[in-house]
C-alpha cells in the first residue's frame, strides 16, 4: 500500500472553536497525526474541514468514530464540513453517519454554533 500524505492545517478562529483543514485521504498509513490532534483537542467545538479529503478507509472511519466518542463523553461537539459523496457513502455503508453533524462548508458549520 503506498503511503499517501494527509496534510492537517489548524485554521481555528478566535471564537473558541478549533477548525482543522484536512487535505488527502485518511487511511491507516497516515492517520496517527490526525488521531493525536483530535484526541488532544480540548476546545468545546471541533470542526473538521473534509473538503480536501477524497476518501477514507476503515481505519480512518474508526478514528473518526473514536473522535466522536471522546468528544461526546466530554460534552464537546464535533462537526464535519465539506464531506464529499464518496466519504459520505462510506460513512453511510458503515452506518456511522448518524453520529455526525454535516455542513456544506466551514462557514456553515461556524454559523451553526
Amino acid at each position: 500500500m503506498p503511503r499517501e500524505p494527509l496534510a492537517i492545517e489548524d485554521i481555528s478562529g478566535s471564537n473558541g472553536e478549533r477548525i482543522l483543514r484536512l487535505t488527502g485521504p485518511i487511511i491507516i498509513s497516515n492517520l496517527f497525526e490526525f488521531q493525536s490532534l483530535v484526541r488532544g483537542n480540548s476546545n468545546p467545538r471541533l470542526i473538521l474541514d473534509f473538503a480536501g479529503v477524497p476518501y477514507m478507509d476503515s481505519a480512518g472511519i474508526g478514528a473518526l468514530v473514536g473522535a466522536h466518542v471522546s468528544h461526546s463523553k466530554d460534552g464537546r461537539s464535533l462537526a464535519l464540513a465539506g464531506v464529499c459523496e464518496r466519504v459520505l457513502n462510506a460513512l453511510k455503508v458503515t452506518r456511522v453517519d448518524g453520529f455526525f453533524k454535516f455542513y456544506n462548508n466551514v462557514t456553515a458549520a461556524e454559523n451553526a454554533a
